[in-house]
């Protein structure tokens, strides 16, 4: 029986186990991460408001891995061996026929002044002070931004950033509070949401002036204080920051021969799998893949990838042709706590549907749709 190890427990790598179990083939499947639970990272946006708490997005997965038979070893990566046939853990050395690495990005945290910023996507953690700040101000100015990676542009997360800003934007007009705030949204873009596609930055720029969000926008960021954001092209007060910044790659990587690309993530072909290695694949946002430049970093994509490297594993163990692709597909609603936009792109077609109360509730419904599997 093949052993396979998936590294992570996030979106990809639940995906890539479940696959896994579906190909029918007897496999020993165990999965490294720190704890064996799922923390539903598109559901932050809600935190702020009270819509979820901390219960609502953290999933335990011991029933999960129960039922796809699959051993849960609580550890975190530190190094691969040269043939990638050892995965070197806090737990100790992790045999395996097929590794598939599904463990995330890293924030890039360089800018000068950056911890007086909460990176929302690092967790519920992040979200929850973001809800304590804003019941703590009584007034003053909220900037909201986000950057790339400069050695790989597609290494970035800024949709949760538009979430972030309309759902507080609209979370302060219920409370009465609105007018005691300034909003101010900030990216050294000078198209914020471009890679969503130019329809989608008209109708997000168009939803700012509509709710009288200042923007400051393609003005490198040079850094942060307690009260201020600095760019080259001026700086405006802030008294609470978010920002979200480029991603790159685990430190771990760092201890392996891993091919990597310019921004610092695992180089993959457009089947997963990585160069130089036999049977080791990649998904979701721990690798970089060949594609359109506005290839995204979501879940949906991770969930594509996931499903396409797992598919190859389970084609290479069998001794079949490994060709398994993923779509180039991004699909998500920018969601405002109780309205939202629809955007979706392929290589094909491009759609933007304005803001509507439907897209909310269909937003939640998947929510409670994709989670049922792991509860």
């Amino acid at each position: 029986m093949e052993k396979v190890t998936v590294v992570g427990s996030g979106f990809a790598a639940l995906t890539a186990i479940q696959t896994l179990r579906e190909g029918g083939r007897p496999l020993d499947i165990q999965v490294v991460s720190p704890h064996p639970e799922f923390v539903y990272l598109p559901g932050l946006i809600w935190v702020p408001s009270g819509l979820r708490n901390a219960e609502d997005l953290r999933i335990p997965l011991r029933n999960f891995f129960r039922r796809m038979q699959a051993r849960h070893v609580p550890a975190e990566a530190q190094g691969l061996s040269a043939d990638g046939r050892r995965l070197s853990t806090t737990a100790g050395e992790l045999e395996n026929d097929g590794l598939i690495i599904a463990s995330g990005g890293r924030f890039l945290k360089k800018l000068p002044g950056i911890e007086h910023a909460i990176t929302p996507c690092e967790g519920i953690a992040a979200a929850e002070r973001i809800r304590d700040r804003l019941r703590e101000l009584d007034g003053g100015t909220i900037a909201i931004g986000f950057a790339g990676n400069p050695k790989e542009p597609g290494a970035m997360r800024g949709g949760p950033m538009f979430e972030f800003l309309f759902g507080i934007d609209r979370q302060l007009r219920r409370e009465g509070r609105r007018e005691r705030f300034d909003l101010v949204f900030f990216t050294p873009a000078p198209k914020p949401g471009n890679r969503l596609g130019p329809k989608a930055v008209s109708g997000l720029l168009a939803e700012m002036e509509k709710r009288d969000i200042h923007t400051h926008l393609g003005h490198k960021l040079k850094g942060f204080s307690a009260d201020k954001v600095t760019t080259d092209g001026g700086e405006f007060p802030a008294d609470l920051i978010l920002f979200m910044p480029g991603m790159t790659g685990n430190t771990w990587f760092d201890h392996t021969d891993l091919p990597r690309s310019p921004g610092g993530l695992i180089a993959a072909d457009a089947h997963c799998r990585v160069g130089g290695f036999e049977r080791v694949y990649v998904a979701g946002d721990s690798g970089s893949f060949p594609g359109p430049e506005w290839l995204p970093k979501q879940a949906h994509m991770a969930d594509l990838q996931a499903r396409a490297a797992a598919q190859n594993l389970l084609a290479e163990f069998q001794g079949g042709p490994a060709d398994r692709t993923f779509r180039a597909e991004l699909v998500c609603i920018v969601d405002s706590c109780d309205s939202g936009m629809l955007v979706a792109r392929t290589a094909k077609h491009s759609l933007v549907m304005p803001q509507m109360r439907l897209f909310h509730w269909a937003k939640r419904f998947f929510e409670w749709w994709y989670l049922r599997q792991y509860r």
